[in-house]
């Protein structure tokens, strides 16, 4: 079993979408572990996306990540980083297939409404980051 962490945006948050990403995970087979709303202070963002501070694109995105409720899920399942990656699309949700929880939810590359860890090393930094041990099933 492999655990990914997956965010629902604040963007689709706001849209009131967060009810429908959830029917479609647990429509997928992967298995909810954790979940919790919060609302990321400029400090906690900074921190989760640190990896990209030298990106040009840094500001923005915490901006955007820091100015509503987003919705934090551990997803569990058998290769569950790439099947939540299938699910969610191509990070640009104008160029994501309306199938995909982007190309149903995002507008753009930026408000884009899902995120999911690429890679078990960030899986594993990006649960710990939301979810403490006893958060975690």
């Amino acid at each position: 079993m492999q655990r990914t962490l997956a965010l629902i945006k604040p963007d689709a948050v706001a849209a009131g979408h967060q009810g429908k990403i959830i029917a479609a995970i647990q429509e997928s087979g992967l298995r909810l572990v954790a979940i919790k709303s919060l609302h990321l202070s400029t400090e906690q963002a900074r921190g989760f996306y640190h990896v990209h501070a030298e990106r040009p694109f840094f500001n923005d995105l915490v901006t955007f990540m820091t100015e509503g409720p987003i919705v934090a899920m551990v997803l569990e399942g058998d290769n569950a980083i790439k099947r939540w990656r299938d699910l969610m699309g191509p990070t640009n949700a104008t160029e994501a297939p309306k199938d995909t929880l982007r190309g149903q939810f995002g507008t753009s590359i930026e408000r884009n409404a899902t995120h999911g860890s690429d890679a078990e090393d960030t899986a594993a930094f990006e649960t710990g980051y939301f979810f403490a041990g006893l958060e975690r099933l």
